[in-house]
């Protein structure tokens, strides 16, 4: 390394180096926020769509997966509706804005209720808990309860 030549070759391998070091880099692409909402309990459902409404309007990019099972799939059944109506406007709506609805076969074949009951806007799962399992451990999602 005592030549003039691997000293340049040194310098200006190291130039180059500064050089690709201080130009600025594109951000990284921020990873997609995953959040699976749990629903057993359907009297809070009302709420609980609001909450995935508002959470779509902070982050619209938000990947939003509802996992109902036991009295929490109520609200997905064809006909659904309580004393403020229909809740099939407010999921098509969610629906569209890329919210998933899952609702638990064991639930259904626990109440003696085949598929057809289910809201089109819904797809049944084999297990509600296992989904939750699966997302969480497997996808990467949060938890949220409401």
């Amino acid at each position: 390394m005592n030549s003039p030549l691997a000293a340049f070759g040194l310098a200006l391998s190291l130039g180059f180096t500064l050089m690709a070091a201080s130009i600025p880099q594109g951000r990284a692409a921020e990873p997609i926020e995953k959040v699976v909402y749990h629903l057993n309990d359907a009297s809070v459902a009302r709420i609980a769509l609001r909450n995935i409404e508002n959470h779509l309007s902070a982050s619209p990019e938000a990947k939003i997966v509802v996992v109902t099972h036991g009295k929490g799939i109520d609200f997905l059944l064809n006909e659904a509706k309580d004393d403020k109506g229909a809740f099939a406007p407010q999921v098509a709506g969610l629906k569209e804005k890329g919210v998933d609805f899952r609702v638990c076969r064991n639930t259904l074949k626990g109440r003696k209720l085949d598929d057809s009951a289910v809201s089109l806007e819904a797809q049944v799962v084999p297990s509600g808990v296992a989904e939750i399992g699966k997302l969480q451990a497997r996808e990467g999602f949060v938890y949220l309860k409401p």
